[in-house]
């Protein structure tokens, strides 16, 4: 550890890579020599044109989308395009797809029903408790859109490989995995992914949608929830989160610049990943809940023998400072999320201390 920082494990907000903080910590009260901080400076000046069109120009880098696809910066989190979508892209009789894969599924889900729009739940994993992603998934061959969330943060599995929809418009909530690894982007429609897990700060989610799926959107909207009117704002219809934005340029630089691109980042998540799991599969004390061909590359869940081994483990973990460590609250455990800023050091400096600790639990 450096500076008295943790190991974090974290599963939202995230560790946010050193190299990004020391540039906000050196620029933060005068950025780019502007005298003000970029807290302080207009959303309509040329100092933040420079921020949000770098961030979109890299970001259609990194993915190799062409002029076909928005980039567009929205608040409200992921949670809010549960409900953006059915309503801007299912009317009258239309219905959608989803494939449930757990909590933020089911939420997703939730908000199609509130506002009474006809959706299929074409496939789910709700029967093993959601510990495998759903194989040879039958669309509806009248579906508006299918919607998969990529990557499911509370019970540790993902989507290693992503469905073929046809011309049926597929859309992804990647809040947990976006820019972790190369996407296959002809295969989507839309993606959209809270910033706060592996790109930025909690308060801006990132919205990728294609244009041919845009044009097909309901106009009797509210403005603030019309993607048109991010759109052809440049997602400047209001004040956008620029604080936000800012970092996931960052984000995306360091990924670009520093870590070359997404395939060497994508060969990194899965040496640390690989790493963390070959350590648990091999001892008799710790044990995955996810299948293993379902495994997630982020966020790798856990148990321990009994439930109050886990709380002493947690406990102890934290204590010497690895922080995030404890299981969502809705199912226990334990889970270390391992975003793209986490770092060798840290899964290794992990494994060792869940090493100690098994053998001295025996």
């Amino acid at each position: 550890m450096t500076d008295q920082r943790i190991y974090n494990f974290n599963a939202g907000p995230g560790a946010l890579p050193l190299p990004v903080l020391k540039e906000i910590q050196a620029s933060f009260l005068n950025f780019n020599n502007s005298g003000m901080s970029i807290t302080e400076i207009s959303h309509r000046s040329s100092y933040f044109d420079d921020v949000i069109n770098d961030a979109v120009e890299r970001a259609k880098r990194l993915l190799g989308l062409d002029d076909q696809y928005h980039v567009l910066f929205l608040q409200g989190g992921a949670s809010l395009q549960f409900a953006m979508i059915p309503m801007n892209f299912l009317s009258g009789d239309e219905s959608a797809d989803y494939v449930n894969t757990g909590t933020w599924s089911t939420k997703a889900i939730k908000e199609a029903k509130i506002q009474n729009k006809k959706h299929v739940v074409v496939a789910s994993s709700e029967d093993k408790d959601f510990s495998y992603i759903p194989g040879e998934i039958s669309f509806s061959k009248d579906a508006k859109y299918v919607h998969i969330t990529s990557n499911n943060t509370i019970k540790g599995t993902q989507f290693a490989d992503f469905p073929d929809t046809g011309d049926i418009p597929l859309i992804a909530d990647m809040s947990s995995d976006f820019f972790s690894r190369p996407l296959p982007m002809k295969k989507f429609s839309m993606i959209y992914a809270g910033a706060q897990k592996n790109l930025g700060p909690s308060g801006t989610c990132m919205v990728i949608l294609r244009k041919d799926l845009l044009a097909t959107a309901n106009s009797d909207l509210p403005s603030m929830l019309k993607y048109s009117t991010f759109a052809e704002k440049n997602s400047m219809y209001n004040t956008p989160p620029c604080f936000g934005i800012y970092t996931i340029d960052l984000v995306l630089k360091w990924i670009e610049e520093e870590m070359g691109g997404l395939e060497k980042i994508a060969a990194f998540n899965k040496e640390k990943a690989a790493l963390l799991y070959d350590f648990i599969d091999a001892s008799n004390f710790y044990r995955a809940t996810a299948r293993p061909d379902s495994r997630s590359l982020m966020n790798v869940t856990f148990r321990l023998p009994s439930e109050e081994l886990e709380q002493k483990f947690i406990k102890e973990v934290t204590a010497k400072g690895f922080g995030g460590l404890k299981g969502h609250r809705s199912v226990g455990g334990c889970r270390a999320s391992i975003y793209n800023a986490a770092t060798m050091e840290g899964i290794k400096a992990l494994v060792a201390l869940m090493d100690t600790f098994q053998k001295e639990a025996k």
